[in-house]
């Protein structure tokens, strides 16, 4: 399970993980609206409130929060227990603890920025996000950046080509940086 803060290069370093043999992405769903070039059920599961709301009422979603104002979840559907894939989750703070809560043995891996200057200079260059939009982010990265110990290991993303490196080792489980 790989969370950390918007902005923070989560979904480039996921990306490259997803490129190793035997590992799968398992799809969100999210209220949220998509961005430029995100499909449906690859990406995330885009779905209406009520949609959402029912998936979660009716025990669908292994786990669910509330992110700056959207729904997101898991839905089991996209876990299964007979899956030899390592199967990633990308889920945010609420979510790892929920999942922890519920006592599942998984692995956290909480990705940071170098510094809260670099991740609101990476929100701005990201050009999706509107100046409210990237002020509420930066806000939710305190406290997500206060849980990172929460997590198994946690990855500084101060450059994709070693950080990278460093989650595919860690997810893995291969010495770091031998080309992983």
């Amino acid at each position: 399970m790989i969370s950390g803060p918007s902005g923070v290069g989560k979904s480039t370093l996921i990306d490259a993980l997803l490129r190793k043999p035997g590992v799968r992405l398992a799809v969100s769903a999210t209220t949220r609206k998509p961005r430029q070039g995100e499909v449906d059920g690859t990406d995330y599961h885009f779905v209406s409130p009520e949609r959402f709301e029912a998936m979660r009422d009716n025990g669908e979603l292994l786990e669910w929060a509330q992110v700056h104002g959207q729904s997101y979840g898991t839905p089991k559907s996209e876990i299964r227990s007979n899956d030899e894939d390592v199967v990633i989750l990308d889920i945010d703070v609420q979510g790892w603890r929920n999942v922890k809560a519920l006592g599942i043995d998984a692995l956290g891996v909480f990705i940071a920025p170098p510094s809260i200057e670099e991740l609101h200079r990476r929100l701005h260059a990201r050009g999706s996000e509107t100046e409210q939009s990237c002020d509420t982010r930066l806000q939710g990265a305190a406290s997500e950046l206060a849980a990172q110990n929460e997590y198994d290991h946690v990855v500084i993303n101060d450059g994709v080509e070693q950080a990278s490196k460093e989650l595919c080792g860690i997810v893995l489980r291969t010495p770091q940086g031998n080309g992983t």
